[in-house]
């Protein structure tokens, strides 16, 4: 998945880095958040520079470097002008140590001065040995930044600088990188709606080696739900196949027959239309009312219209087929007529690769199937799958729009903005 140039696009991130041996994954860090478009500055600590020169992130951000040893009162090169600039604070790593003093309000350096000025939400991504990360104090003190606007980034368990196995590693730039993204990009009408992607080709098993499906990616459906996870929403991502670098925290269930993500999928949108109150109030009578948001269901699984007849357990063999092999098929359960749509916004895709009839069959859908909005996809032939990029024509009962073609990730962006308004 392409992650355009412009996703965070105007967005001020501070980045401050503290002394642990993961201050080189911070250099990753750093170029993610520019390559995305994101304008960077980075706080040191002075243990930090132990391991990392401040001419690095320098050379990255093409911005001066604040530290101790460097602060201004007259230009904006310091604690106070460094936290009134920036959108978000990001710490990473962040170091026991560290830990401890911000769950305290100690600002006895540069880092710890931008962290207790900077008044929003700060993420913090830990490092440390698991028996520091473990120990009750340390625990505890996170618990405390956990409701103080803090976002901790879990750790991840692997081998640690100290040569042990466990857990304390600080997690990879990515998944730290989207959860900035999300912090910067989030918007109210998607934050906690829970929403259901389908993704990918199913998969329908001949025997146990051999199988039908088609060449459907995955690409479109792990893109909608990094857009939908990067406003907010609670997303939930049912798909054959996945893209490497879709956020971690976003929780995903791997499937392959369409009779399995039909189990999935029903069981998922009945969790979803239980709801998930969201934070925004009505004040009624001095009451408060919590508003219950209406679940979207985005169906890009590319199921397939007929399945084996008879699938066969263990390996066929050729000797015992002869040399013709008839393959009988019999008509696939249709998962989007027979779920239960009441209650949840529906937007179908569709593909097609005869442009003279392609809007037409789609228009159909819209009552055929009991959606409300589909996104139309003309296929140039079988090479279209598993493309960067894509075009889309987004339709709904009174109207139709041409959706420019983009790489996949803008284009779901493009694709959620239109279907906020159904």
């Amino acid at each position: 998945m392409i992650t355009p140039s412009d996703l965070l696009k105007n967005k001020k991130i501070l980045l401050g880095v503290t002394g642990s041996i993961a201050v080189y994954k911070s250099l990753e860090l750093t170029r993610l958040f520019v390559k995305a478009g994101a304008e960077v500055r980075v706080v040191m600590s002075e243990a930090s520079k132990k391991f990392v020169a401040p001419l690095s992130f320098e050379v990255l951000t093409s911005n001066k470097v604040l530290d101790d040893t460097n602060e201004s009162w007259t230009d904006d090169h310091n604690h106070i002008k460094a936290t009134q600039w920036a959108d978000l604070f990001v710490i990473a790593p962040a170091t026991a140590n560290t830990i401890a003093k911000l769950a305290n309000a100690i600002a006895d350096n540069m880092l710890l001065q931008c962290a207790l000025a900077f008044p929003n939400s700060k993420i913090i991504a830990p490092s440390a040995n698991t028996n520091m990360l473990q120990n009750p104090i340390t625990k505890g003190n996170l618990k405390m930044l956990a409701v103080a606007n803090y976002e901790i980034v879990n750790t991840q368990v692997k081998e640690l600088a100290c040569k042990t196995v466990g857990d304390g590693a600080m997690a990879e730039p990515l998944s730290i990188f989207w959860q900035s993204a999300r912090e910067l990009l989030r918007e109210e009408f998607w934050r906690d709606r829970r929403v259901v992607v389908t993704g990918g080709g199913t998969i329908e098993k001949i025997d146990d080696i051999r199988y039908l499906s088609n060449f459907s990616s995955g690409k479109m459906a792990s893109s909608l739900a990094t857009s939908l996870y990067c406003k907010g929403a609670d997303v939930n991502l049912i798909a054959t196949r996945f893209e490497d670098n879709i956020p971690q925290e976003m929780h995903t269930i791997d499937v392959e027959s369409s009779d399995e993500m039909l189990e999935y999928l029903k069981d998922s949108i009945r969790i979803a239309k239980k709801g998930k109150l969201s934070k925004a109030t009505i004040m009624r009578d001095e009451q408060i009312h919590l508003i219950q948001k209406e679940p979207y269901l985005f169906m890009v699984a590319a199921v397939s219209d007929f399945v084996p007849k008879f699938a066969q357990d263990g390996k066929l063999k050729k000797e015992m087929l002869g040399d013709e092999f008839e393959l009988t098929l019999k008509q696939n359960v249709d998962i989007l007529s027979s779920i239960d749509k009441k209650d949840i916004t529906t937007i179908a895709f569709k593909a097609e690769m005869d442009k003279d009839t392609a809007l037409s069959n789609a228009s159909k859908m819209i009552d055929a199937k009991g959606v409300d909005a589909v996104c139309l996809n003309i296929l140039k032939d079988s090479s279209s799958f598993g493309s960067d990029t894509n075009a889309i024509e987004f339709i709904t009962p009174k109207n139709k729009e041409r959706l420019a073609s983009k790489d996949k990730l803008s284009l779901s962006f493009e694709i959620i903005k239109h279907a906020k308004n159904l």
